[in-house]
């Protein structure tokens, strides 16, 4: 599992507010799910050698089935480095029986300031075979849009 899938976006907020989004429960739960999905977060420890674990469910699985069950993704997640402002390296372990998605993927969000906003890059690498390239990719995007909305609404 050498395969490495990557997006990014500036975010128009500063890192901290970025880095902030990216170690708060509730807020994880609104934005991280990609676009069709629905999250929650059953166990959280923010802090190096910590994690959380998210259960992602399928709104229509009919054309996605789940990588846990017909319709969800269920994710263990270890916080591997977590540096202010800069990065959050992740370690995720999706629960599944097919061996295709099984092992360890790295999820790095690196957070650099770019004008007035962040550029925020998501690199995957030892993503599982079973994980379709470009799927995980517009994944990633989405997550991405789904956070730039959630940092950029106006109260």
């Amino acid at each position: 599992m050498d395969r490495t899938d990557r997006a990014s976006r500036v975010i128009a907020a500063p890192p901290a507010t970025v880095y902030g989004a990216l170690l708060d429960r509730e807020s994880l739960e609104v934005w991280l799910p990609p676009e069709g999905m629905r999250g929650r977060v059953e166990w959280w420890d923010p802090r190096p050698g910590g994690g959380f674990r998210m259960v992602l469910t399928y709104l229509d699985p009919t054309d996605s089935p789940g990588k846990t069950s017909d319709a969800t993704d269920v994710v263990d997640v270890g916080f591997a480095e977590l540096v202010p402002s800069e990065r959050v390296v992740q370690r995720a372990v999706f629960e599944a029986d097919d061996p295709s998605f099984a092992g360890t993927m790295t999820m790095t969000w690196h957070l650099a300031a770019a004008g007035d906003g962040t550029e925020v890059t998501v690199t995957a690498t030892d993503v599982p075979p079973g994980i379709d390239q470009s799927d995980h990719e517009t994944g990633i995007a989405s997550s991405l849009a789904s956070l730039a909305s959630y940092l950029e609404r106006t109260d």
